[in-house]
């Protein structure tokens, strides 16, 4: 299959615009070889428009599409209290004309929530919201179901997060991503050695299976971002598998083909690292680019690690897919400070980044 007959399946499926599409393929010509390692291009999915851009808004283009196909006035939906998700649902409900209500956990944290980063952005956007304890995973997602059913009872026309609906909707925009990338760097005058992207679902399963159907064997390396309560890669790829169905694609996937690491999860799920620090610091100061700390940053600490481990090389061209997140960072200025402040100097401080200030 090339990318036109892709494309022209795609366009079959009902869809509520929302991104700017295509989005850049950048090459980082001052980051790459600050890393020692491989020419990397980015793909800007944290330029795809709404509600300051990110991976959800391809995602929402689908989702939303079936909401309003259902007659749906009222969406549910739920993550943590810096949810990404929740932010640019929100923005696209407020663009539609639906209402929103969000189901946000504090997980581990206690005490009041801070208005700031993407929770202040959800009462801009006018949804609702409660505040609840629990982890992610099957504890909110049934506490979603609890708020779902309060809403229909009311009479009200609810569309929720419901993963066997959502998630392969949500793998088809990114089908088309990987369609993107495979025209975009054809053009640049290569194919890419493997694409990184922080990925336990929906986006990854896509751009795996994207890619797939286009021939394309190199391999798309996800870094999870946190561990769930079922095996990732048995879920990637039926999500996958139900979005090629939906497609009418012959490909399919199995768990084998899901190139994922959880390597990177670890002291907890949103939690900065040193390593995501320094990953996130350099790219800011060699390409004015920002990284969040809960999926691009520790992403990214993957690629520079495959480096340093020899499995990328100066020989090698990689794309790294940037899927948003930046107002996270704003509820993240305690612990960067932190960090900030343990570069007791410029000099060491530039020598982590590779950049020594102008003199």
């Amino acid at each position: 299959m090339d990318v036109k007959e892709l494309r022209q399946q795609i366009d079959q499926q009902p869809r509520y615009r929302l991104a700017h599409r295509p989005t850049p393929l950048e090459h980082l010509p001052r980051f790459s070889p600050a890393v020692g390692g491989p020419a990397i291009f980015m793909k800007r999915d944290d330029c795809t428009g709404l509600a300051i851009g990110g991976n959800k808004a391809r995602h929402n283009e689908f989702v939303m599409a079936e909401a309003l196909r259902r007659g749906a006035d009222l969406f549910v939906w739920g993550g943590l209290v810096q949810s990404n998700n929740c932010r640019q649902t929100a923005a696209a409900c407020a663009k539609a004309g639906l209402d929103c209500h969000l189901v946000l956990t504090r997980d581990s944290k206690t005490g009041p929530v801070a208005l700031e980063g993407n929770f202040l952005l959800d009462n801009l956007f006018g949804a609702s919201y409660e505040i609840v304890d629990g982890g992610m995973g099957k504890d909110l997602n049934r506490q979603i179901i609890e708020a779902a059913d309060r809403f229909h009872a009311q009479g009200r026309k609810v569309f929720r997060w419901d993963r066997a609906i959502v998630t392969p909707l949500a793998a088809i925009s990114y089908v088309e991503c990987a369609a993107e990338i495979v025209e975009q760097s054809a053009a640049e005058g290569f194919v890419p050695d493997a694409i990184y992207v922080s990925s336990s679902g929906s986006t990854g399963g896509g751009l795996t299976l994207g890619c797939r159907a286009l021939g394309q064997k190199f391999p798309v390396r996800n870094v999870a971002y946190v561990r769930w309560e079922w095996d990732i890669p048995t879920d990637m790829a039926q999500i996958a598998n139900e979005a090629a169905e939906r497609l009418g694609l012959k490909t399919r996937l199995t768990p084998e083909d899901i190139d994922i690491t959880l390597d990177y999860i670890a002291p907890g799920y949103g939690k900065l690292t040193e390593a995501t620090f320094n990953a996130i610091s350099l790219l800011a100061r060699t390409e004015g680019l920002l990284l969040d700390p809960v999926y691009t940053g520790k992403a990214m600490c993957a690629l520079l690690d495959d480096v340093r481990r020899g499995r990328l090389t100066s020989q090698h061209k990689v794309v790294f897919v940037h899927t948003g997140g930046t107002p996270a960072l704003f509820a993240y200025g305690r612990e960067l400070g932190e960090q900030l402040a343990g570069r007791h100097n410029a000099a060491s401080f530039s020598a982590s980044a590779g950049n020594p200030p102008a003199k």
